[in-house]
């Protein structure tokens, strides 16, 4: 039996039922058991402290353990089909495209690189049909990542829920997304004229499409795909997957940031620099709001102004 606490374990302190106090439990000598009387010593009423509750062991299945693995080795293989199917593939062009360039014996900063250009020169209807062709195909890499993560392993909570992409808040979102383009941009135009002047980005030529009455609107077509695409691709899909394959949040902000970067090495070291800081802002912000649509406003935003402020600036102004 566990001695009461307080009460020291020793023959010479047991008590006896009867109530005498002696060794081993014998009654005092010359006093009878019921006459005597005696006190128990209380327990000192010292703060105990309560003991931590004992966590749960999770046991050893390493049946478990291969499955968990496999599924996270099946969706890095997912990723980097998608990529392969899209931005990824673009980012491999651009680093031929960007070895091409530095072996062509002309500076950097007396190249160009051309944006939304006319498919067929002097045939605008047909020019037409290729650029909402461009737009619309170019979409589908966004739309395939959605449907990847909405049916296979989805992530708690549902797609929409995940992307942030359900209500209420998309007046904020809105407004973030213009605060957003506004921090973006105007850095992003210095760096640019920086890097131009240093000699290391191309000119970067927004827009070259002839003059039809379609040219706007399709300008603002495109920046918008371009923002879903980019977005949606390098951001809600590719840092979901990588997170739940494994990666730390912050490992998959920084790769997501690099590959952005590198699809836009075409233009120079400036535009890949650039991106890559703009890619690791966006990925900051999904982690931290869960909130994709405002990275899609502030995309189309900096490239509508990019877009169709260079088509309506270019033939007025000299430094762009």
């Amino acid at each position: 039996m566990t001695p009461r606490r307080g009460i020291p374990d020793d023959d010479e302190f047991r008590t006896d039922w009867r109530g005498g106090l002696g060794a081993a439990g014998a009654p005092a000598p010359g006093l009878e058991p019921r006459q005597q009387s005696y006190r128990v010593p209380s327990a000192p009423s010292a703060h105990v402290e309560p003991r931590p509750t004992p966590v749960p062991l999770v046991p050893v299945d390493p049946e478990r353990d291969r499955a968990i693995s496999r599924r996270q080795r099946l969706l890095l293989i997912e990723t980097l089909v998608v990529l392969a199917l899209s931005l990824g593939q673009s980012a491999w062009y651009s680093i031929l495209r960007m070895i091409e360039r530095l072996t062509r014996g002309t500076p950097l900063s007396q190249q160009t690189s051309s944006l939304n250009t006319s498919v067929t020169p002097g045939r605008p209807w047909l020019d037409l049909i290729y650029q909402l062709s461009d737009i619309a195909f170019g979409i589908v890499p966004a739309l395939l990542a959605i449907y990847l993560l909405a049916t296979v392993h989805p992530p708690k909570g549902g797609v929409r829920r995940r992307l942030g992409l359900v209500g209420p808040g998309w007046g904020h979102d809105a407004g973030a997304g213009v605060i957003i383009a506004a921090i973006i941009g105007i850095p992003g135009l210095g760096l640019y004229l920086g890097a131009k002047a240093l000699g290391l980005n191309t000119t970067v030529q927004a827009s070259n499409l002839q003059g039809a009455w379609w040219v706007i609107p399709v300008l603002i077509l495109a920046a918008a795909m371009n923002a879903v695409l980019e977005e949606t691709v390098m951001v809600g899909y590719l840092l979901t997957r990588w997170v739940q394959a494994g990666w730390r949040a912050v490992t998959a902000i920084a790769v997501s940031a690099l590959v952005r970067g590198t699809y836009h090495l075409y233009q120079g070291w400036g535009g890949f620099a650039g991106n890559v800081v703009m890619g690791a802002i966006f990925g900051l912000i999904f982690v931290r709001t869960r909130r994709l649509l405002p990275l899609v406003i502030a995309h189309t935003i900096l490239d509508i102004v990019s877009f169709v402020g260079y088509a309506l600036l270019a033939p007025h102004v000299s430094w762009l």
